[in-house]
C-alpha cells in the first residue's frame, strides 16, 4: 500500500521558516513526480512546488526564491523548506505523488496519491 505521511507544520511569525517532510512508503519515486500543494478553506487547492524524477523542479510564482523542494532517496522523504514565510502562506499543505507521467505540473488531477495534510499558520 502506497502511503504519504506529512509532518513539520506549525505556527510561526511572518519572516520565519519551517521544513515540511513527507515520508513515502510503497512508492517508487525514481520514475515519477512528487509535489506539494496547499489549500485554504473555501479556496481551490493550489500547486506550490514539483520535483521530477530527474531532479528538475518547478515553483509557483508566489513562493519562488523562498521555498525549496527536495527528495532524499536514502530516507524516502520529500521535503519543502519554507523561508521568509508570509501570512498568505497560511494553509493546509499536502504532499502528492503520481504513478504516471505528469503533463501539467500544478494540476491536482495529475496526482493519484495524497497525504493527509499538515497545517502551516503564519502570523503577522
Amino acid at each position: 500500500v502506497v502511503q504519504l505521511v506529512e509532518s513539520g507544520g506549525g505556527s510561526v511569525q511572518s519572516g520565519g521558516s519551517l521544513r515540511l517532510s513527507c515520508i513515502t512508503s510503497g512508492y517508487t519515486y525514481v520514475s515519477y513526480s512528487m509535489a506539494w500543494f496547499r489549500q485554504v478553506p473555501g479556496l481551490e487547492r493550489e500547486g506550490v512546488a514539483v520535483i521530477d524524477s530527474d531532479g528538475s523542479t518547478v515553483y509557483a510564482e508566489s513562493v519562488k526564491g523562498r521555498f525549496t523542494i527536495s527528495y532524499d532517496n536514502a530516507k524516502n522523504t520529500l521535503y519543502l523548506e519554507m523561508s521568509e514565510l508570509k501570512p498568505e502562506d497560511t494553509a493546509m499543505y499536502y504532499c502528492a505523488a503520481s504513478e504516471y507521467i505528469v503533463r501539467v505540473k500544478f494540476r491536482e488531477e495529475e496526482y493519484n496519491i495524497w497525504g493527509q495534510g499538515t497545517q502551516v499558520t503564519v502570523s503577522s
